[in-house]
C-alpha cells in the first residue's frame, strides 16, 4: 500500500478519535499497565508459594535473601502502578501533592498482609485436598488447580480493593480470569477454607459475601438481579447486589444465585442448574424436580 493510502487511513482513524471519543485516553494521566500488573501478579504468586514456580530449588539458607529481593522488586514496580492509578482517580483522603508517599505506604501495607493471605490460602489448599478425591497431594493443588490460583489472586486484589486503589485490583483478577476461566471480583468477601472444584465458568460478583468452608463447582454464578436506574435511565452504581453464602454451603455445577437480599443459610446444599432468587433457611437442600423448584430440610445422608 502506498504511503498516501496509509496517510488517508491514519487520517480517518484520527477523525474517529473525535467522533468516538468515549474510548480514547489521549492527554489523560498514564494508566496502570496491564502487562506490568500481570507480571507483578505472577511475582506475587511466587512470594505466596515459594519454590513452586521457580526453575531451581530454593534452599532454606537462601529464603531470606530471595524474599527480600523479590519483595523489593515487587514494591518498586507496584508503587509506580499505584501512582498511575491514583493519578487517574485519587482516593477520597489522598493528598494530590503526595501521591508518591501515599502509593509507597499502600504498597508497604499491602505487602505486610502477605503472611495473613498465606494463612488463608493454607486453609483453601486443605479444603480443596480434603474435598476432592482426585487430588493426590497439596503440592498438586498449588501447581495445577485453577481454583486455587483464582482464589489466591483475588485474596491479594481484595486487600488493594479495600485500600481504594483504582483499576489495579480488577486488572489482577481479570488476569486470573483469563488464565483460569474463573471470574471473582476483587470486592467479594470470602471466608477461610474456600474451595472451587473444576472452576470453569464460575462468576462471583463484587458484593458477594461467602462464609467459611464453602465449596462450589464449575459454572456457578453468584450474581445480581436487574439493576436500579436513575431518572436518566442510567444504572445506579454501588449498593448490595450479590448474595450472601453462609458457612458450610455446597453449590453444585451450573447453579445461579442472584440478588443482594438473597441469603443461603448455613449448611445448605444447592443442586445443579438451580436458578435461585430467594433466601433459603439453614440446612436446606434446593433442587429441581419435574421442572419445579424444591426446597426441603437437609438430611444427614444428603451429600
Amino acid at each position: 500500500m502506498s504511503r498516501k493510502g496509509l496517510d488517508q487511513i491514519a487520517g480517518r482513524i484520527v477523525a474517529s478519535y473525535r467522533s468516538h471519543g468515549g474510548i480514547n485516553h489521549i492527554d489523560g494521566s498514564n494508566l496502570p499497565s496491564k502487562e506490568v500488573v500481570a507480571e507483578i501478579t505472577r511475582d506475587l504468586l511466587r512470594l505466596l508459594f515459594p519454590g513452586f514456580m521457580e526453575p531451581d530449588v530454593i534452599h532454606s539458607s537462601e529464603v531470606r535473601e530471595y524474599v527480600t529481593a523479590l519483595s523489593a522488586s515487587i514494591s518498586a514496580r507496584l508503587q509506580k502502578e499505584i501512582v498511575k492509578a491514583l493519578n487517574y482517580k485519587p482516593c477520597p483522603k489522598c493528598d494530590l501533592k503526595r501521591l508518591d508517599q501515599t502509593a509507597r505506604q499502600v504498597t508497604l501495607d499491602f505487602l505486610d498482609q502477605i503472611p495473613a493471605i498465606r494463612g488463608l490460602l493454607q486453609t483453601d489448599v486443605v479444603a480443596t485436598y480434603e474435598g476432592d478425591p482426585a487430588a493426590m497431594s497439596q503440592e498438586e493443588i498449588i501447581v495445577a488447580y485453577p481454583g486455587l490460583e483464582a482464589i489466591a489472586v483475588q485474596r491479594m486484589a481484595h486487600v488493594l480493593y479495600l485500600k481504594q486503589v483504582p483499576l489495579i485490583p480488577r486488572i489482577m483478577t481479570e488476569f486470573a480470569h483469563s488464565r483460569t476461566g474463573i471470574d471473582i471480583h476483587p470486592g467479594a468477601q470470602i471466608g477461610s477454607y474456600f474451595c472451587i472444584d473444576h472452576g470453569t465458568g464460575v462468576v462471583i460478583g463484587e458484593t458477594t459475601v461467602i462464609g467459611k468452608r464453602v465449596k462450589m463447582y464449575q459454572g456457578v454464578t453468584l450474581g445480581a438481579k436487574s439493576f436500579a436506574k436513575d431518572a436518566q435511565g442510567r444504572i445506579v452504581k454501588g449498593g448490595k447486589r450479590h448474595p450472601n453464602i453462609e458457612d458450610d454451603v455446597v453449590i453444585y455445577a451450573g447453579a445461579t444465585i442472584l440478588g443482594g437480599d438473597t441469603t443461603i443459610g448455613k449448611g445448605s446444599i444447592i443442586g445443579s442448574n438451580v436458578w435461585l432468587m430467594q433466601s433459603v433457611p439453614p440446612r436446606s437442600i434446593v433442587y429441581f424436580e419435574n421442572e419445579q423448584l424444591r426446597i426441603k430440610p437437609r438430611k444427614e445422608e444428603d451429600a
